[in-house]
């Protein structure tokens, strides 16, 4: 089952949410349960509890247009047996709610996570859906899910808006026509802001915040965070986010946008037969990313200097080899990465022991280093792509949006390259020497002077034992959102 909690008074935003939970791309039919529940423990003292919009009526009109199969309205008794003081609260975490709208509605966010946390005990569903447009409770609500071990995926939509670009909300009822043309500022700012940045232009939130005064909005805060973490950060290569809460007359408003000088890229690094190349290969698909297989290219020179015989210690001989090289990388119509070597595909013969065994000593060549870092540095220069390697996050993409060190048991290891090259027709030496090969070449690649291998400072580590490609691929995708959101790089089959 699909799961969308809302508050009721649904608008456009909330449409889009149910039927992004009716058509989840790539999974099985299932039902959608929309509830609506005005959750008395996210309202402050002299918020809008009392007068929150509600028309049942029309909420249910809307729910089942956009593809709803059951709507639930809970009480108060259902969520809080025995009342509210009879039942455990849960405390969000200090650190994500110190900034942004947490800093102004003291014990909004532990309201929101106590009443989430006893809607999915109580209705068990595979995923849930929420928009992006809060992107703090978003936040918030996968850091919870994770902590716990909920066994729900979260699926993020994207903010929804009106023709002036003013984000759906049930608070806009609010809003007169003399407001509304006054808020329209603040999308129209956050816009400017975003255009501004990509063409490399520092952001100014003094004179952001004196344009929204002068639209007669009153501001409680404008922020750039860290989309993941959200504490505030200075403008940087990153994306990151630009966040805002103003009022409007009587009505409370919140936006943002997500600031960044080019398409994210995801920096995939690991040792020696974990995987790498099926992974970031299926994964790069998945998104409608760039695939950029940097051990390839390693693998290409390597092939290339066996070939012609050259003395891989000669640096003038390599040098003049280099210069003469076009390695090009290309997917075929199956999906394939094909490498070209001056317009030869040697996409197979690469893969060869042969090879293998003898990658490590080229690429600890400065000369090859360099060549081929700087080739793959300007195939990133304008981002959107996923890179794989051994040094992608710490020496060709330091900058990258998201760090991912992907790892397995040497045993685990053996057994994949095994059947790899069995799949390949080539010899398939003993388990024992495969795993005894594969700690030799983790020693050689994370001891040597250049480029060793080594997990960058905040990548996150993903051990895949245990675990099949798909497993793999899914468990990327849920750290891929939690820094780009659907609204900067949608999902292509969404």
């Amino acid at each position: 089952m699909n799961f969308v909690p809302t508050m009721g008074a649904l608008h456009k935003g909330h449409r889009k949410l149910i039927e992004s939970a009716k058509n989840l791309s790539g999974k099985m039919p299932r039902n959608v349960l929309v509830s609506i529940f005005v959750n008395p423990l996210q309202f402050g003292i002299n918020e809008d509890f009392q007068k929150y919009p509600r028309d049942f009526t029309n909420d249910i009109s809307i729910a089942h247009a956009a593809g709803a199969d059951a709507i639930w309205a809970p009480d108060n008794e259902d969520i809080f047996p025995g009342g509210r003081e009879s039942n455990f609260q849960i405390k969000a975490p200090e650190n994500l709610q110190s900034n942004l709208c947490g800093a102004f509605r003291p014990g909004h966010f532990d309201g929101v996570s106590t009443v989430i946390i006893r809607l999915l005990k109580l209705t068990k569903p595979e995923f849930l859906f929420l928009g992006e447009k809060d992107w703090q409770q978003l936040v918030i609500i996968r850091k919870l899910i994770n902590d716990l071990n909920f066994p729900v995926k979260i699926i993020g939509v994207p903010t929804v808006r009106d023709q002036d670009g003013l984000a759906y909300s049930s608070r806009n009822i609010y809003l007169s026509k003399n407001d509304k043309l006054k808020a329209i500022a603040l999308p129209n700012e956050l816009k400017k802001a975003s255009k501004n940045y990509a063409n490399n232009k520092n952001i100014n939130i003094r004179e952001i915040k004196a344009s929204l005064k002068r639209n007669g909005l009153e501001i409680e805060y404008i922020q750039t965070v860290h989309p993941e973490s959200l504490i505030p950060v200075p403008q940087s290569k990153r994306l990151c986010l630009l966040a805002a809460a103003v009022r409007c007359g009587n009505t409370r408003l919140i936006d943002h946008t997500f600031l960044m000088k080019r398409n994210p890229i995801v920096a995939i690094d690991g040792p020696a037969g974990v995987g790498k190349s099926s992974v970031t290969r299926a994964f790069s698909q998945r998104l409608g990313l760039l695939y950029l297989d940097t051990g390839a290219m390693y693998r290409a020179v390597t092939w290339v200097i066996q070939e012609k015989q050259i003395d891989a210690e000669n640096d003038k001989l390599l040098a003049k080899l280099l210069e003469g090289l076009k390695i090009e990388l290309t997917i075929s119509k199956s999906g394939e990465q094909n490498i070209l070597l001056n317009g030869k595909n040697i996409s197979e013969e690469i893969r060869s022991p042969e090879v293998t065994a003898k990658v490590p000593l080229i690429a600890t060549k400065k000369i090859v280093r360099e060549k081929l870092t700087s080739q793959q540095k300007e195939l990133g220069k304008n981002g959107g792509l996923v890179a794989e390697g051994r040094d992608i996050g710490t020496a060709v993409f330091p900058d990258a949006e998201l760090k991912i060190f992907l790892n397995a048991s040497p045993k685990e290891r053996a057994l994949r390259r095994s059947i790899d090259l069995k799949n390949r027709g080539f010899d398939v030496p003993d388990l024992i020497d495969l795993e005894n090969q594969i700690k030799e070449r983790d020693q050689v690649d994370s001891s040597r002077e250049i480029a060793p291998l080594k997990k960058a400072r905040d990548a996150k580590e993903v051990f895949t034992d245990g675990m099949n490609i798909e497993e793999v691929i899914e468990h990327l995708i849920e750290l891929f959102r939690l820094n780009i959101p659907e609204e900067v790089w949608p999902t292509p089959s969404n």
